[in-house]
């Protein structure tokens, strides 16, 4: 069974000033779909907390890393940045598809920096913070996640 580690960017819900409503929707998106998964984990909108919190989720064997939040224009939205200071390489085409997906909801999801990449064998994907946009892009990217995970392993048949 792949492992997923879901983490919250927050300040305000790791400020318990509010409840963490995306992160606990993509637990059950995944769970549904048989993964294992640990979190959510909620860190700060901190470049360095981020990060810390991708390389230890990858230092414990997750396959898949999951944020949510910190994707918009905002000054404190880097979700991306930190994101990009600890992958290998990008996966522009698992962030081209969630603003496809939300583009069919709202035309705001063009603003979304949504990105995914790869540190070692593990795939890390940002989706934004509200629910509908969480979960509307992670649905989006369930199709391909398994055999994602596949390939990251050296399983390199194609179905």
């Amino acid at each position: 069974m792949s492992k997923v580690h879901v983490v919250t960017v927050s300040d305000r819900v790791s400020a318990n000033k509010m409840a963490d409503e995306s992160g606990p929707a993509l637990v059950r998106i995944l769970e549904r779909d048989r993964f294992e998964v640990s979190g959510p984990e909620v860190v700060p909108d901190s470049r360095e907390r981020i990060a810390q919190a991708i390389v230890a989720a990858v230092a414990n064997g997750a396959d898949v890393v999951v944020t949510t939040g910190g994707t918009g224009l905002g000054p404190r939205d880097v979700t991306p940045q930190a994101t990009s200071s600890v992958i290998d390489f990008e996966v522009p085409g698992i962030g081209e598809a969630m603003r496809r997906s939300g583009a069919g909801s709202t035309p705001m999801a063009a603003l979304s920096r949504g990105m995914a990449g790869v540190r070692g064998h593990t795939l890390v994907i940002n989706v934004p913070g509200s629910i509908k946009g969480a979960t509307e892009s992670l649905e989006s990217v369930m199709p391909v996640l398994e055999h994602a995970i596949r390939l990251l392993h050296g399983n390199t048949t194609h179905d």
